[in-house]
């Protein structure tokens, strides 16, 4: 039986945290394996990535991810008693309901709330010295998300609620004292959400019953009974937060469309179906989570390799993303090459791969799609501006990766109306 290729270093993590999005890839290109193993927090774990490792790993027989998630990122990112953490039908349960928030026509009204928000952030940058887009497109998402959920927001409370959704992700996964405001920032929302359940359930609020804010507080468990207070506030918080993370996606896009001008003339031209592969090819081609964790469910052997009942397993998605098996030329940006695809769940998953009914993790995919394009077509033909000398490279030691310079524009001019 061959031996999984071990790292060589005692403890692996500083590695990992320096290059998160690189760390898998490389080892596995110096070792010729789509697998190894390293110590990861002082414990043994098993990386892999590519199409082959991706369709292994989200096999529901051989692995787990109950109890997977370290504790700091369940008090961050995820929030305790979330979907993420569980298994089987529980898991297929609960993500029923978020995948019944799905329904294209609610999916296209919230592309056409935050188009109407970009409108209205657009009048106000005319007038400004400079804007950093990355913040401001947090705050058009956070409105965005909270009106279409039926999340009430008011306008004093936008820069605060902004802030919290953002530190849930914005460094959350970093070991840093960005951390301890990460989990006072969900403690805050924990709060402001749990509130907003129980005065939906008493009677006091009645958002629309297709609305993620009802449909949450309303949700019963395999037992039949709602969810309790905390664990409706997790689940609609994993609602909102993911769909704020989306700026990240696109301030990339912004990035794209500055540096490859022939995309943003194809979008500003209406040119059918191209904002589709262009919002593919920004998830694909630019770094936003790096891996995701399970653990092996009981002993079996894949490939000759034998994987032990407990273990660790790292699945790379930004690696597998760039895979030259499966994508030609990996590191040059082509939305064309998505006209080709085959649609595999395992080969392309930048936010987790398998099926969205079963075992997907992600149920956002599809937000995510629609808002890169209603915010790249805006981009790239509603408006028009400059951008002055700044720092462009991405930072990839940054949990979220950004462009260092988080995007800056300035001179941004509307559209000239002709009677």
């Amino acid at each position: 039986m061959p031996q999984i290729p071990r790292d060589k270093w005692p403890d692996s993590t500083l590695a990992l945290m320096s290059d998160p999005y690189r760390f898998i890839s490389k080892r596995c290109r110096r070792y010729q394996s789509d697998l190894f193993e390293a110590r990861l927090m002082l414990r043994k774990t098993i990386c892999m990535t590519g199409r082959d490792g991706a369709a292994l790993f989200y096999d529901e027989d051989r692995f787990t991810r109950s109890g997977v998630a370290p504790a700091w990122l369940q008090k961050t990112l995820f929030g305790q008693g979330g979907v993420q953490g569980l298994d089987r039908e529980a898991h297929r349960h609960r993500k029923q309901m978020f995948m019944s928030l799905m329904a294209p026509e609610r999916i296209e009204r919230l592309g056409a709330i935050a188009g109407d928000w970009w409108q209205v952030y657009a009048r106000k940058w005319a007038g400004a010295d400079r804007v950093v887009l990355y913040g401001e497109v947090n705050e058009i998402l956070s409105r965005a998300v909270c009106a279409w959920a039926g999340v009430p927001l008011a306008e004093p409370e936008v820069g605060r609620r902004t802030t919290e959704l953002m530190a849930m992700f914005d460094r959350a996964a970093t070991l840093s004292p960005a951390h301890l405001w990460s989990r006072l920032a969900r403690r805050r929302a924990e709060r402001w959400i749990g509130d907003l359940i129980e005065d939906i359930r008493a009677g006091r609020l009645k958002p629309p019953e297709e609305s993620a804010a009802w449909v949450v507080a309303m949700h019963r468990d395999l037992k039949g009974g709602l969810l309790d207070r905390h664990t409706a506030a997790v689940e609609l918080i994993n609602v909102l937060r993911p769909t704020v993370a989306v700026s990240v996606f696109i301030t990339f896009a912004a990035l794209a469309l500055h540096q490859y001008p022939a995309c943003r003339e194809r979008l500003a031209a209406g040119e059918a179906g191209y904002a589709d592969l262009f919002a593919q090819e920004v998830r694909r081609f630019y770094p936003f989570f790096p891996a995701v964790m399970a653990r092996v469910r009981h002993d079996f052997e894949w490939k000759g390799y034998h994987f032990p009942k407990g273990r660790r397993v790292v699945l790379d998605l930004y690696g597998t993303n760039h895979d030259p098996r499966t994508w030609e030329e990996p590191e040059a940006f082509r939305p064309e090459r998505f006209r080709r695809w085959d649609g595999c769940p395992f080969d392309f998953i930048p936010q987790g791969g398998g099926d969205h009914h079963r075992n997907h993790r992600c149920p956002g995919e599809w937000i995510a799609v629609e808002l890169i394009k209603v915010s790249s077509g805006f981009l790239a033909g509603g408006i028009t501006y400059d951008m002055p000398e700044q720092d462009l490279r991405i930072d990839y030691g940054r949990l979220p990766a950004l462009p260092r310079s988080r995007f800056i524009i300035n001179n941004v001019r509307l559209p000239t109306t002709r009677k």
